[in-house]
């Protein structure tokens, strides 16, 4: 089997895999991606990025994901960082500021003078239909029943679909616990994010993330974005807000509406290296 060239990068702890395919398609099987992002036996990660040529005249890269679980994804903002960090570094473009076409819609992540980045992620989408959230009224909440215990949570799609809860203490939240079931949650076909936001003032908050497909990371770039924009839309939060990860800081901001939403936030290579996929 012929080795794999990846590179190892993270955006506040939430870390990845990142390989081109720009040339060389990407061919691994979903076992495979289980055994390359397994920590112990493989390379570790939370998800594996894939960048490949555009597959439309407007966009500059196409911008795959693929879960821990070896599962694709639509979207991942903290690997948009990472993204443009890549792609610069390695030489495939000399623009600061680029398109990049992913399963939930196109992105502009732009690298700043200060060496993060940042990214239009797009408007959210509230319509149940989007998220897919079945039976979902598409206000600023609703409620869910998880193992006969009544809880409100903010739904929106940020690409990729986000139940955001607000809590009174953040490190007390059930996020291991109750996460896993607010993800496999019927209502949610195709499964959801779990997030617990803790609001310290209106431009500040502590967030984690039980994310679908990989548990609790350390970021979660589009459930910052997802946070942030449920705060709002609760009247909670104003239009920017530092939203405080385990991993670090990242400054998120919407202006309602159909606006999009802009994330701001490091992205950091960690080592370069090759890796030999097991057989099948």
């Amino acid at each position: 089997m012929t080795a794999l060239s990846f590179t190892k990068m993270h955006g506040l702890g939430n870390d990845f895999v990142v390989v081109d395919a720009t040339v060389e398609p990407f061919t691994l099987t979903a076992g495979q991606i289980r055994s390359l992002a397994d920590r112990r036996l493989g390379v570790g990660c939370d998800q594996v990025l894939v960048v490949e040529r555009p597959t439309r005249v407007d966009v500059d890269f196409r911008y795959r994901i693929f879960n821990a679980d070896g599962g694709e994804v639509e979207q991942c903002g903290n690997g948009a960082r990472c993204f443009v960090r890549f792609v610069r570094d390695r030489g495939l473009t000399t623009r600061r500021e680029i398109r990049v076409e992913t399963a939930g819609g196109v992105i502009a992540p732009m690298l700043e003078d200060d060496g993060e980045v940042t990214v239009d992620m797009g408007a959210p989408r509230f319509a149940p239909a989007d998220v897919p959230f079945l039976g979902g009224s598409g206000g600023p909440t609703d409620t869910l029943d998880v193992d006969g215990t009544t809880v409100t949570v903010s739904v929106l799609s940020m690409g990729n679909p986000h139940a955001v809860q607000v809590v009174d203490d953040v490190e007390a939240a059930p996020v291991t616990t109750q996460g896993p079931r607010i993800e496999h949650h019927p209502r949610f076909p195709r499964r959801v994010n779990a997030g617990y936001m803790q609001a310290v003032d209106r431009a500040t908050i502590r967030l984690r993330v039980w994310e679908r497909g990989a548990g609790e990371t350390l970021a979660c770039g589009t459930g910052a974005c997802a946070a942030v924009v449920a705060g709002i839309r609760r009247g909670l939060l104003a239009n920017e807000v530092r939203v405080h990860v385990r991993g670090g800081a990242l400054t998120i901001a919407w202006a309602g509406d159909a606006k999009p939403v802009r994330m701001k936030g490091a992205a950091a290579t960690v080592f370069e290296g090759r890796w030999t996929p097991p057989p099948g």
